[in-house]
């Protein structure tokens, strides 16, 4: 089994600021926008508001809400109709899918997307970043692979219910353009009996999942002890100089490579991540 770490949503560079933490805690990861996409930022529904206010508020304007959204990974049944057989999605393409597919990652493993999150207030329906709170790293969502499947004319019989998915909108002959279809169930030791969907939303924030270290900056993660390369046959991918590894008491700190889209852990040789991923969804 395999676990990729996936930066997906609103950054620096695509929306030009972090996604944001409500005040109650919740995550809301805010898809970049793209013009292949058949979706508008108003067409998407989260909770009370739908995405076209929320983008333009947080933007002041500068992102409209008949603007396109690139809805990938796509993980909320609640976001938008569905049709009949409907499975969580995540698409990739370009260098990108070249690195997964030479990671080897397929069936079974599992992505744990992660985000630039900021905290943000609201009042008299504007919403805005709280003065002072740093952006960090955050994982917000998860998709363990069932299927993958280059999109090409043969995706389009086979997963009818995709076609309204931006990868699908891409010329088909995009370099490896790839989906990844989400199992029904989550297969993680411990797990079975909290019937634990195979991909969707981490609905808060929670300490455990924060990638950035405290009081660091935000390409500084702290991770288990463990997950240190040092004396190991792989490393995260693109992570394998030791000189970016630093060990602390009873962490690791790292400095993660930027830009950076793609980082696979290969649990054959760190079988404690098995059980660190479970942990992230233990109630």
């Amino acid at each position: 089994m395999r676990i990729i770490f996936s930066r997906k949503g609103f950054d620096s560079s695509a929306g030009r600021c972090p996604s944001p933490i409500w005040p109650n805690g919740r995550l809301l990861s805010l898809p970049i926008p793209g013009d292949e996409s058949p979706i508008a930022y108003k067409d998407i529904a989260w909770g009370e508001y739908n995405l076209g206010e929320i983008v333009t508020s947080l933007t002041n304007g500068r992102i409209k809400p008949d603007y396109r959204a690139h809805l990938d990974p796509d993980l909320d049944a609640n976001s938008i109709p569905r049709p009949e057989g409907w499975r969580p999605i995540f698409g990739q393409a370009n260098a990108a899918q070249g690195h997964l597919r030479n990671q080897g990652v397929g069936p079974g493993d599992l992505f744990l997307f992660f985000g630039l999150f900021r905290e943000v207030i609201v009042a008299e329906n504007q919403i805005q970043f709280k003065p002072d709170s740093p952006a960090k790293h955050i994982i917000w969502g998860w998709l363990q692979i069932e299927a993958k499947t280059a999109v090409d004319e043969t995706a389009v019989v086979q997963w009818p219910w995709a076609q309204y998915h931006p990868h699908f909108h891409f010329q088909l002959q995009r370099s490896s353009n790839t989906v990844y279809i989400a199992r029904e169930q989550l297969d993680l030791p411990g797990l079975a009996e909290q019937q634990i969907a195979g991909g969707g939303i981490f609905p808060r924030f929670m300490p455990k999942l924060q990638l950035t270290a405290p009081n660091s900056s935000v390409s500084y993660w702290k991770l288990p002890l463990w997950m240190c390369p040092e004396g190991k046959a792989s490393a995260l991918s693109y992570h394998g100089k030791l000189n970016k590894w630093r060990r602390q008491d009873d962490h690791v700190l790292l400095q993660t490579a930027s830009p950076g889209q793609e980082f696979v852990l290969d649990c054959g040789d760190y079988p404690e991540a098995i059980q660190w991923a479970g942990s992230l969804f233990a109630r």
